[in-house]
């Protein structure tokens, strides 16, 4: 079965005024790298933005700070701006390449909206899900933001099945499907 990593993207604008991925980006990149090391992926997907014009995106900060195998092919997705786009952006690009299971690295505080995505959109697209967080300190800035994004999951996940409902991405998605999220966690290696 064609397996791949998806590794979304976190960063934060500086007091110098440049967007950095932080500690938690790192840590997934190299969980990932872990991952490719002990089975070897048909493909690694970095996805994530840059709010400042000009500046390397989220998705191009992780592929250099890639310290994993170099004979796997390493996919930059530069223009997701939240984890609904993390998910419908990187869709076609699996989808095109055949790959049949992802494996998603994500932060801890992260790992239920990753599920409520990928894993309600990926198998519609006959893609299996399952999961490899990395630790992550639940602070209350951190935690404020997870409040505010499940707040808005629903209705960001309807906006973006349209949108691959426009790419005519593989399958029809309902449109409105909620699912429950199918997939696993893995623990880091298995």
């Amino acid at each position: 079965m064609s397996w791949a990593i998806v590794v979304p993207g976190s960063g934060r604008t500086g007091r110098d005024g440049a967007y950095r991925i932080g500690p938690r980006a790192v840590e997934c990149v190299r969980a990932a790298a872990r991952l490719a090391e002990a089975r070897r992926p048909r493909v690694v997907v970095f996805t994530g933005w840059s709010p400042v014009a000009g500046g390397p995106s989220e998705a191009d900060q992780m592929r250099a700070a890639w310290d994993g195998p170099e004979d796997v092919e390493l996919l930059v997705e530069p223009s997701a701006t939240i984890t609904a786009e993390n998910m419908s952006r990187t869709l076609p690009l699996l989808v095109e390449r055949g790959v049949r299971e992802v494996t998603v690295v994500c932060g801890s505080l992260h790992l239920a909206r990753v599920r409520f995505y990928f894993g309600g959109v990926y198998p519609r697209h006959g893609i299996h899900c399952s999961y490899v967080r990395t630790r992550q300190a639940p602070t209350p800035p951190a935690l404020g933001r997870e409040l505010v994004a499940v707040a808005l999951m629903r209705r960001q996940r309807r906006r973006v099945i349209a949108e691959l409902d426009g790419l005519h991405v593989a399958c029809q998605v309902q449109a409105d499907a909620v699912g429950d999220a199918p997939g696993r966690e893995m623990p880091e290696g298995a």
